[in-house]
């Protein structure tokens, strides 16, 4: 099922990660279930660090995006990132598609997440695990 993001459509939704209107960032779509939130992307070479190799940068900004957007659609509310740490485990190479999928554990003050980045074959080539802390305001 297609995840509508609390801020979609909203003019001040710039986000490099999410926004469809920003003309330098990813426009990521989200897909949710009962347990998950993922985006599939393919990079092209605009996102490489290496000739070829796409910048562990952004792969750090694609599971931040989708773990904190999983924990903002099951509080309602902003969390901030309080702390990640990612593996990266194979080369992810620009023009070939992946999948990111995230899962959250919700209910106490901070908020544990973790998320994989799969390719094509669903082999794990990357992992994430973060922090996020719910801020009190409604989005």
């Amino acid at each position: 099922m297609t995840a509508v993001l609390p801020w979609s459509g909203r003019a001040d939704h710039h986000c490099f990660g999410c926004s469809p209107v920003n003309p330098a960032g990813l426009a990521l779509e989200f897909a949710e279930d009962e347990k998950t939130l993922s985006t599939d992307f393919t990079l092209d070479k605009n996102y490489e660090s290496y000739p070829g190799v796409v910048h562990g940068g952004i792969l750090a900004l694609i599971c931040d995006e989708t773990m904190g957007n999983l924990v903002v659609m099951r509080l309602g509310v902003p969390a901030l990132t309080v702390s990640m740490r990612l593996r990266y485990i194979r080369v992810v190479t620009v023009g070939h598609p992946y999948r990111c999928v995230a899962r959250a554990v919700t209910g106490g003050p901070l908020v544990p997440a973790d998320a994989e980045i799969l390719d094509a074959h669903g082999a794990v080539v990357g992992a994430a695990k973060a922090t996020y802390k719910p801020q009190g305001s409604q989005l």
